[in-house]
């Protein structure tokens, strides 16, 4: 029995019926997948019956009868002229009634993430017999290998509220040193306002406090789950009946999915544990946390506790970030590197905004080529970089371009020899690209001396402010890009590095978008300082992978306010928390203690580094000793050691290239090298595998390209009448 995604739970179909007028094949998806109420498993593919790729098209299975099984099932008619790849996914199938716009949602909870999807072939029999349909497949498990994460937003919105640093005070005596517990349930508010019936206040604090006797009936929709940032419970989780028992020092997190904000308030409820565990806690007091506090994309929220007297009897203090989907942009299934990282990508040399940074102190240290241009970027990938890491924020006309600093000073007299009064300090984003690229525009450390470093922005390559796009488009695509978003952190003593900033979401969109749109098979990695920002990067997309860059213990830079920036362990922790890639770590805090690297490594993590004790090579010598995957440092012309000055990335798409076309060569003669004729099954699946290779390493090398691609087709035709 089968059921689709635009049908309700409770109907039943045989088969999805044919849409078009070709040749079909009945196939039974069968898989063991472990869900909790209100969830259900999808399959989805490169087909237009398995939705092309699409979440919000994808097929939905039907579970066993049997309440103890975790079978799930369903036949699918897909054409009978081609190879079809697939994959499966765990969601929750939101009724139309329930949806924004009354069109059903599909949410993606997890889903399966292995580098090459599941595949039917066109010569494989259909499998509908009850000996043909073998074992079922196990959710994640792809060549016995288990590849399953996290999804992303899709159409729902996600509301972080964090706890740290003293968030609640009770003034009462009787409640210090107890046991406190925290649990939140989001309110419909529309829902309240359609009933017919408004229940006095004091009625409906006594609904508050049965819907905590409701665990055995959850409600699918919405989602609430807690994080605390340790080792035990960083990875999100269903709250207990009773919610958290809150210690002082610690970082929770709570995290609701919703479809309706505008209209969706968040209940805390307070419970005091008794000493006896026999006894259960009692409700103390609540807060609301209303939909209008949350207006912006992040911020902070100061609530009154009120008692169940109604009563005040103390305040909690919550930061929240608001994450949506990207606007008008839908991420395909096909493919994901968000957690993909090869073996071989270790010790990369990593160029710091290109061939290094241009405006230090130290003469001797600094670039000849400014920095953040593509010039700088061009000169550090002909040097052998394996990426090169750059900064980028918005312009004012909102155009993703290179920069680091938030400011910059323009003239304001025409004249040589400029007075450091002469020149005026405003943000990158109040300036258009336009005024960018147009106007003399200085760096902070040139507006002390009154004289520009460099006088060669006539040539395009060298000006700074390029444009993020262009860099895409101009930069050697084997070359990899370690992009670093740029947004302002408040510090320790409540200072922010930039006021006003833009909305984050739709910052983060208009960036996001410049890359899934003109990145094709170049490696990227997004980077920041902002703990929220790689959170909000790594729901908004399904394709790059994010690393958290963290100062941790230092002397040399300001303290940030956000606990999770204070150190190596808890970078560790929130990147478990994130599902992100790994983390960037500050060079000071590794020679310091190196024993914390291989704790982020013996975590799964992946680990780069950045910082000015990277600018010597002993150093780089003994941190790719450490296991670093990637070593951040200026001036790569200077303390790179390659021999042959190639990214890692060229190297393996020209090895990946050559045996793929040796494949297909054996293919095309039906015979290997010896004379041994080619068993066609076995070589396509090689091929198979060896092209999902060429294509993850960006294989098709620039030259000669096309007809590398018209070699493959011509011999792939002629081994498959061979094989027929």
């Amino acid at each position: 029995m089968t059921e689709t995604a635009n049908k309700s739970p409770d109907t039943r179909c045989k088969c999805i019926k044919p849409t078009m007028k070709y040749l079909r094949r009945d196939q039974i998806f069968r898989v063991k997948a472990e869900t909790i109420p209100g969830e259900s498993v999808f399959v989805v593919g490169n087909c237009e019956e398995l939705g092309n790729w699409m979440s919000s098209s994808a097929v939905r299975l039907s579970k066993d009868d049997d309440p103890e099984s975790c079978l799930w099932s369903c036949c699918v008619k897909l054409p009978q002229n081609q190879d079809v790849e697939f994959r499966y996914f765990v969601g929750v199938y939101i009724e139309p009634e329930i949806a924004n716009d009354g069109a059903k949602q599909i949410i993606v909870r997890r889903w399966e993430t292995s580098i090459q999807p599941r595949n039917i072939r066109i010569d494989e029999d259909v499998n509908i017999g009850e000996e043909e349909m073998g074992k079922p497949d196990i959710f994640g498990s792809v060549q016995s290998i288990t590849s399953i994460e996290r999804g992303w937003l899709t159409s729902e919105t996600v509301i972080q509220l964090k706890l740290f640093n003293n968030p609640l005070q009770l003034w009462k005596k009787r409640y210090e040193g107890k046991k406190i517990s925290l649990k939140v349930t989001p309110v419909n508010l529309a829902r309240n306002r359609s009933s017919e019936t408004v229940l006095p206040f004091s009625e409906n604090i006594d609904e508050s406090m049965d819907t905590h006797d409701q665990v055995d009936a959850p409600e699918v929709w919405p989602l609430t789950e807690i994080a605390v940032m340790n080792e035990e419970k960083r990875k999100f989780h269903l709250q207990e009946q009773f919610g958290h028992i809150y210690s002082e020092g610690e970082f929770v997190l709570f995290q609701i999915c919703v479809l309706q904000l505008e209209s969706m308030a968040y209940l805390v409820d307070f419970y005091l544990h008794n000493s006896t565990e026999e006894d259960p806690p009692t409700l103390i007091g609540f807060s609301y946390i209303l939909p209008s506090v949350l207006r912006k994309s992040e911020g902070q929220a100061i609530v009154p506790v009120t008692s169940t007297n109604h009563r005040p009897i103390g305040q909690l203090t919550v930061e929240y970030l608001v994450v949506q989907p990207i606007e008008n942009f839908s991420c395909s299934m096909e493919e994901t590197f968000s957690r993909m990282w090869k073996p071989s990508w270790q010790g990369l040399d990593v160029g710091h905004r290109g061939l290094g940074t241009s405006f230090k102190l130290e003469v001797q240290l600094c670039s000849d080529i400014r920095e953040n241009t593509i010039a700088s970027l061009k000169t550090a990938a002909l040097h052998g970089a394996d990426l090169v890491e750059f900064d980028v924020q918005l312009s004012k006309d909102l155009v993703p371009v290179l920069y680091h600093d938030f400011h910059v000073c323009i003239a304001m007299k025409r004249k040589q020899n400029l007075d450091i009064n002469d020149k005026l300090q405003l943000p990158v984003k109040e300036l258009t690209l336009e005024q960018l690229q147009l106007l003399k525009v200085y760096h902070l450390k040139e507006s002390t001396t009154g004289i520009s470093k460099f006088n060669n922005e006539d040539h395009e390559d060298h000006q700074p402010f390029p444009t993020l796009q262009k860099v895409l488009e101009v930069v050697d695509p084997h070359v990899g890009f370690n992009i670093e978003i740029k947004w302002t952190m408040q510090l320790q003593d409540g200072s922010y590095e930039l006021y006003n900033p833009f909305d984050l979401n739709m910052y983060l969109d208009i960036m996001l978008k410049v890359v899934l749109q003109h990145a094709g098979h170049r490696k990227i990695v997004f980077s920041c300082f902002h703990p929220d920002v790689c959170t909000m990067i790594r729901l908004k997309q399904n394709k790059y992978p994010v690393m958290f860059l963290t100062q941790g213990v230092t002397k040399k830079y300001a303290p940030y306010h956000d606990p999770r920036t204070h150190s190596i362990p808890m970078a560790v922790h929130h990147a478990h928390n994130a599902c992100i890639l790994g983390i960037n770590v500050h060079t000071e805090d590794v020679l310091r203690d190196s024993t914390q690297v291989k704790l982020a490594l013996d975590s799964g993590l992946i680990v780069f580094c950045w910082g000015d004790d990277n600018n010597c090579s002993s150093t780089i010598k003994h941190l790719k000793n450490l296991g670093l995957h990637g070593i951040i440092y200026d001036k790569i012309d200077k303390f790179g050691t390659k021999e042959v000055k190639e990214s890692i990335f060229l190297v393996e798409a020209r090895e990946a290239q050559n045996n793929l076309l040796n494949v297909v060569q054996k293919m095309g003669s039906g015979h290997s090298s010896t004379g041994v004729p080619v068993d066609v099954g076995t070589t396509r699946q090689t091929l198979s595998t060896l092209s999902v290779s060429a294509h993850n390493t960006s294989a098709v090398i620039s030259d000669g390209g096309g007809a590398f691609e018209s070699t493959i087709k011509e011999i792939g035709k002629d081994s498959q009448c061979k094989s027929k």
